[in-house]
């Protein structure tokens, strides 16, 4: 099929890419929305701006818009960059990276009912969080945590480049704090910086925004290598 991917540069979304295009379909375009508050439940926050860098780098034309604040003003702006597409590309669906949650699920379902266009959710439920995690760096992902909002992750995890040593600690971390390791929950946000869609790796500068509690790796360039 062809489609137009919900974007939000973090590992899932891109993963979703890289899932759908190796099961046969055809990426058209990226759809970035950036929401007007980092409390959307819906969607990605941080480095949103910089989707425009590994659309880029993947080849594929990229759409991106603002929304407004509550979720009626974010389901009218996702409705808005579908339809760009579907006028732009003529998309038979739409394809999301999410993993398990309900809400978010819902959502793009209804956008995508509403305009006739199926969907297509290649990570959804795709098994045990700590074997996904495994997988995307196994696939060749690298990916940083952008930010963090959950017990026991410190600040020592912003801008850091995820590895399988890594994806250890965090399972042993989620045990004892009670967070979803694949970050479904919201505790984590990531970037990634490179993977086999990308013809070129992204290297980024940026400094640590860390309160004691929560934390953001704020980006303040990104340049393709």
């Amino acid at each position: 099929m062809r489609l137009a991917a919900l974007f939000s540069g973090g590992k899932d979304s891109t993963y979703a890419i890289y899932k759908a295009i190796n099961a046969g379909h055809s990426i058209c375009c990226l759809l970035s929305v950036n929401p007007a508050s980092s409390d959307s439940h819906l969607l990605h926050y941080p480095g949103i701006k910089y989707t425009k860098i590994q659309a880029a780098s993947m080849g594929i034309p990229h759409y991106a818009i603002h929304s407004d604040t509550d979720s009626l003003a974010e389901d009218h702006t996702l409705n808005q960059v579908v339809q760009w597409a579907i006028q732009n590309y003529n998309i038979d669906g739409i394809l999301h990276g999410g993993i398990r949650s309900i809400y978010q699920r819902d959502r793009f379902e209804h956008i995508a009912k509403s305009n006739n266009l199926a969907v297509v959710s290649p990570v959804w439920r795709n098994g045990p969080a700590i074997q996904y995690m495994s997988d995307i760096i196994q696939s060749g992902f690298k990916f940083i945590i952008q930010s963090v909002s959950a017990g026991g992750l410190n600040e020592a995890w912003l801008g850091r480049l995820i590895t399988t040593p890594d994806i250890k600690d965090l399972h042993h971390l989620s045990r004892k704090h009670g967070f979803a390791i694949d970050f479904e929950g919201g505790e984590a946000e990531t970037f990634v910086v490179d993977c086999p869609l990308f013809s070129r790796p992204i290297m980024l500068c940026g400094t640590h925004n860390w309160d004691g509690y929560i934390g953001r790796f704020e980006i303040s360039d990104a340049i393709l290598i």
